[in-house]
């Protein structure tokens, strides 16, 4: 049986000067703005979020969890692990397209030392659905144990 899940999003006016809402089946999102202004300009994240946002918490939160599982598998408890998602575009001959994604992960994992830990990151890393989803894109890595 497959797994689905959903989000709508709804876009008013032309491209430019246009704004639109997504909305998350799960509610996370709900009506939340997004606009040109959100994913060009608006730096601070104020004016409503953007696609290239998203991506980097769909990625975040997937190897998060892909690496707390892996740990679990090893017989090891982690008490906390903290990813950041830095997700890059520029603008290419194509148009603005995605260049790179970066993770950088910390760790609390007692009974592990750092070489082990960033292994594991590395296992996670590539077998996350996320990550494979985005294979087509360079994804980096740097993780240490706190």
């Amino acid at each position: 049986m497959a797994l689905k899940r959903t989000s709508t999003a709804v876009w008013h006016g032309n491209g430019p000067k246009g704004s639109g809402t997504i909305t998350t089946l799960s509610g996370a999102l709900k009506e939340q703005p997004y606009s040109v202004n959100s994913r060009f300009t608006a730096e601070d994240g104020r004016a409503g979020t953007n696609p290239e946002e998203l991506v980097a918490a769909a990625h975040s939160a997937c190897f998060t969890m892909a690496l707390a599982f892996q740990l679990t598998g090893a017989n090891l408890e982690p008490t906390e692990l903290k990813t950041v998602a830095t997700v890059t575009m520029d603008k290419l001959e194509p148009g603005w397209t995605i260049t790179g994604i970066h993770l950088e992960v910390e760790g609390k994992v007692p009974g592990i030392d750092n070489a082990k830990f960033v292994e594991m990151a590395e296992t996670a890393k590539k077998g996350c659905p996320i990550s494979r989803a985005l294979a087509a894109t360079p994804i980096s890595m740097a993780a240490k144990l706190l």
